[in-house]
């Protein structure tokens, strides 16, 4: 499996409601554990990301 791009987008704000980043839909646990995950792990992430909606800023 390929290795998935971040969805980082440079906007870091955390919403305070989600607890997401307004930029790229993470979590802080997201966006901390991102670099140690696996393509696989990834992946998961980004499909979680999917189903959070589209990514908006400013919200």
């Amino acid at each position: 499996m390929r290795e998935p791009p971040s969805p980082c987008t440079k906007v870091c704000r955390i919403d305070p409601a989600t607890g997401w980043c307004r930029g790229c839909h993470r979590t802080m646990t997201e966006i901390a554990d991102w670099a140690m995950l696996s393509a696989k792990g990834k992946a998961a992430v980004l499909a979680k990301l999917e189903a959070r909606g589209p990514r908006t800023w400013p919200s």
